[in-house]
């Protein structure tokens, strides 16, 4: 992964954010019950977060040892797994037919983002690396 694709993951994921949390706003409202509203929003805030925190080891670290790499990574699949299956949870159930195969990515996806948080720590604690 270079700082380039990760800068552009970082962007990509900023943008759905703001276009998935709009559509929830406006278009899901009407049909998520209040949990799922307050789930789609969880999803929504730590896609966001994690593409700020993209932009920010994407302008501050060159992603040449593998350490790097492999945070890059955590926060990437992290982000589709945790927050796409919530989108997906809450959709398919607001429709009746909850995608129960997602349950369990949801969990995944957060040991990934926080498994991305340790490396990020264990790389600071490292800075020649």
């Amino acid at each position: 992964m270079t700082p380039q694709i990760v800068l552009l993951s970082a962007t990509l994921f900023g943008a759905l954010a703001i276009i998935l949390g709009a559509f929830g706003a406006h278009a899901l409202k009407k049909t998520f019950t209040t949990d799922q509203m307050l789930s789609f929003e969880t999803g929504i805030k730590y896609q966001m977060y994690h593409a700020i925190l993209l932009l920010i080891i994407g302008f501050k670290l060159k992603f040449e040892n593998s350490l790097e790499q492999s945070l890059a990574w955590c926060f990437v699949i992290g982000i589709i797994l945790f927050s796409f299956s919530i989108y997906g949870l809450c959709i398919s159930s607001a429709k009746g037919s909850k995608i129960r195969i997602l349950g369990p990515i949801t969990p995944l996806g957060g040991l990934c983002l926080l498994g991305g948080w340790v490396l990020l720590f264990v790389r600071f604690l490292s800075p020649t690396l």
